[in-house]
């Protein structure tokens, strides 16, 4: 008989199911954003409807789902899969995702924060191959962290740990002096396209303008990258903005763990070296004497299917433990 095992992204913008194999190989994925019309409601009712429909053509004489894992976009328990809150949509306060997973769709199921299976993705089968003491980070609509110690999952007190962009940094758009702010307010890609669309932010001469068509509403992240890899001023100083306040935060991780390699996934990352580059620059300049030139900086492998490739593996890990 086949065995598989069903991966799901429940994130701040997209959503994501899969089928896949005891090796991460991923047979077949639906991925839509949805509309959160009604917050949580909204990605649970199309929960409801597309599980059922991709599931069933693997349950059969000739096959079956052995276990489904859950990355979460926020903090869980782990213990239980409890979700504690999503910053990004409402609803999902203390709900008990673990539990309602099993009981509408009769899998066994473990519930990761989506950035930990997203490492877990790329320790196995991307970067972190090689990598004893990996840390992995997304920068997309939030901005997540895990760490991975000796190849293992680091827990913290079992809520999860290293959620880098609830850390704080200085705020460089402050009216005070000393007045800080988290990290993702400024270097989520939620947050940069919220800067780029104020009216008036973006310089009227700039190429995102031409790129955006005049509808500074529609500027985006990758615009961005695409306006300062053409060389434009304002984006590229927006760009080092960004990385000047990234690296304080990364930099933070990195002195206290002192990882052998950092992967950053999400969409920002996408964007490559335009944003990479800087963040080495500027990690280098503020991180201790003891991790500095001792871990190296890359972009994830695996990019959009981190987060569920990871999840297909740790269900069938588990599964057979």
């Amino acid at each position: 008989m086949d065995v598989y095992y069903l991966g799901v992204e429940i994130g701040g913008t997209k959503q994501q199911i899969a089928i896949g194999k005891a090796d991460g190989t991923i047979v077949e994925l639906v991925c839509e954003k949805v509309a959160l019309t009604k917050g949580a409601l909204s990605i649970r009712e199309w929960l409801l409807e597309k599980v059922p429909v991709v599931t069933g053509k693997y349950t059969t004489n000739h096959s079956r789902i052995a276990a489904a894992c859950i990355g979460f976009g926020g903090p869980i328990e782990t213990g239980t899969g409890k979700v504690l809150i999503s910053v990004q949509v409402e609803g999902w306060k203390d709900f008990e995702l673990k539990t309602w997973f099993q009981e509408q769709f009769g899998v066994d199921t473990y519930v990761l924060n989506d950035t930990v299976a997203g490492g877990y993705g790329e320790l196995v089968l991307g970067a972190g191959r090689a990598s004893q003491n990996f840390f992995y980070t997304n920068i997309g609509t939030g901005i997540g962290g895990a760490f991975f110690i000796g190849r293992k999952y680091y827990d913290g007190a079992g809520c999860g740990a290293a959620y880098m962009g609830n850390t704080y940094i200085p705020d460089p758009f402050a009216q005070r002096a000393g007045q800080a702010t988290r990290l993702e307010n400024i270097c989520s890609g939620a947050a940069i396209e919220s800067r780029l669309r104020q009216p008036g932010y973006v310089d009227g001469s700039s190429l995102l303008m031409e790129l955006c068509g005049g509808d500074e509403k529609m500027l985006s992240c990758r615009m961005l990258g695409e306006a300062a890899k053409q060389g434009d001023a304002f984006a590229l100083g927006e760009i080092d903005l960004f990385a000047r306040s990234y690296a304080i935060g990364l930099g933070n991780m990195m002195t206290s763990v002192s990882p052998d390699l950092v992967a950053i996934g999400g969409g920002v990352a996408n964007l490559g070296e335009i944003i990479l580059e800087p963040v080495r620059k500027y990690v280098n300049e503020v991180a201790f004497i003891s991790v500095r030139g001792r871990c190296e900086i890359v972009q994830s492998e695996l990019a959009d299917h981190v987060v569920i490739a990871g999840a297909i593996l740790y269900a069938a890990g588990c599964s057979k433990l």
